[in-house]
C-alpha cells in the first residue's frame, strides 16, 4: 500500500517538474515575450513578492468554495436519496434537474448579483450550483441500481424497506458518492472563480481579473497555480477518506 501511495504522489510530481523544466527552457528558446507566457521561475518570484495578497484572496476563495460545496453535498445527498429510492420522485424531478444543469451557470451570475449584490454570496451560490448536480446524480444512480433480486431476497428474510436502505442501499451508494465529491469540489472552485471575476472584490478570480487588466501575466498564472494546488489538495483529502470508508469496494 505504501508503494502504491508513493507512486501516486511521486509520479505526478515528477511529471509536473518535467513540464516546468520544458516550459522554463522553451520560453527563452522560442523567444516568447514574458507578457505573453512568463517562465515558471518568473511566476514563482512574483508569487513570493505578492505572497500576502495571494494568501488573502486564496483564503476567500477557499471559504466561499467550501461553503457552496457543503451546501451542495447536503442537498445533493437528500435529493439523490429521494430520486434513487422513489420512481415517482425520479420521474417528477430528474428531468427538471437535467434541464436546470444544462443552463450555463456563468449566465446566472448577473442575476445573482442583482439579487444579492457584489460579494461572497454570488460566489457561494455559483459554487453550489455547479457542485450540486454530480452529487445528486451519483447518489441517485447508486441507490437506483440496487438489484431487484437482492431487494426481494432481503424482503423475504424479513428486512423492512428502511433496513434495506440503511444496511445495503447507503453502503452501495458510498463509492459513487465519494467519486462525485472529487468531481464536485473541482466544479465548486470553477463556480467560485467565475463569480469572483465579475461580482466580487476579493478572491483568486478577482485577483486574476485585476492582474489581467494590468497585463500582469505572472500574477495571473500565480493565481492559476494556487487554484490548482487547492484543488489537488482537497481532491487528495477526499481520496484518502474514500479509501478508508469504502476500502471494501476496491481490489488491489
Amino acid at each position: 500500500m505504501s508503494g502504491l501511495v508513493s507512486r501516486r504522489v511521486v509520479l505526478p510530481l515528477l511529471l509536473f517538474a518535467a513540464v516546468l523544466a520544458v516550459w522554463e527552457a522553451a520560453v527563452p528558446l522560442l523567444r516568447i515575450q514574458q507578457i505573453v507566457l512568463p517562465t515558471p521561475s518568473g511566476i514563482a518570484l512574483t508569487m513570493v513578492h505578492t505572497a500576502g495578497p495571494i494568501a488573502f484572496h486564496a483564503r476567500h476563495t477557499l471559504v466561499t468554495t467550501l461553503l457552496g460545496f457543503g451546501f451542495a453535498v447536503g442537498l445533493g445527498l437528500l435529493l439523490g436519496f429521494a430520486i434513487g429510492a422513489s420512481a415517482t420522485v425520479h420521474d417528477a424531478i430528474y428531468p427538471l434537474l437535467v434541464g436546470f444543469n444544462s443552463i450555463p451557470k456563468a449566465a446566472m451570475v448577473p442575476l445573482l448579483v442583482m439579487w444579492f449584490g457584489i460579494g461572497a454570496v454570488p460566489a457561494v451560490l455559483t459554487a453550489f450550483l455547479l457542485a450540486f448536480f454530480p452529487v445528486a446524480v451519483n447518489v441517485a444512480v447508486g441507490l437506483a441500481t440496487l438489484e431487484s433480486e437482492l431487494r426481494d431476497v432481503l424482503r423475504a428474510l424479513g428486512a423492512s424497506r428502511w433496513q434495506i436502505f440503511r444496511k445495503v442501499g447507503v453502503p452501495r451508494t458510498m463509492p459513487l458518492f465519494f467519486a462525485s465529491l472529487k468531481v464536485a469540489i473541482s466544479s465548486a472552485f470553477v463556480g467560485s472563480v467565475i463569480s469572483e471575476t465579475v461580482a466580487s472584490n476579493a478572491g483568486i478570480g478577482y485577483l486574476m481579473a485585476v492582474a489581467g487588466s494590468d497585463f500582469n501575466t505572472r500574477l495571473a498564472f500565480g493565481g492559476l497555480f494556487v487554484l490548482a494546488a487547492m484543488g489537488v489538495l482537497l481532491y487528495g483529502v477526499f481520496a484518502i477518506i474514500e479509501r478508508r470508508m469504502t476500502a471494501w469496494a476496491y481490489t488491489e
